[in-house]
């Protein structure tokens, strides 16, 4: 069984615009993602990603990784390997 999921992205059926209000820019950014992570979209980003906005990339995700969540939920949310 796979232990992730992108549901979000294949059920959401409001607005996808951001600057309205928080709700809305929380839904666009998740539709974003997802939209983002899938496989064919990201073997074409992987080929012509510079390693510039691949670095700053990372180092966003990472900042936004340490905020947003505890070393608890950490490994258990996002990587998901049941520490």
């Amino acid at each position: 069984m796979a232990k992730h999921t992108h549901r979000f992205v294949e059920e959401y059926d409001g607005l996808v615009g951001f600057g309205l209000d928080r709700e809305g820019d929380a839904n666009t950014l998740t539709y974003y993602l997802q939209k983002l992570s899938d496989d064919e979209c990201m073997a074409l980003i992987r080929k012509r990603i510079s390693q510039e906005d691949m670095e700053e990339l990372f180092d966003l995700l990472t900042r936004i990784l340490k905020n947003c969540l505890a070393e608890e939920e950490y490994h258990r949310v996002f990587l998901k390997d049941g520490k």
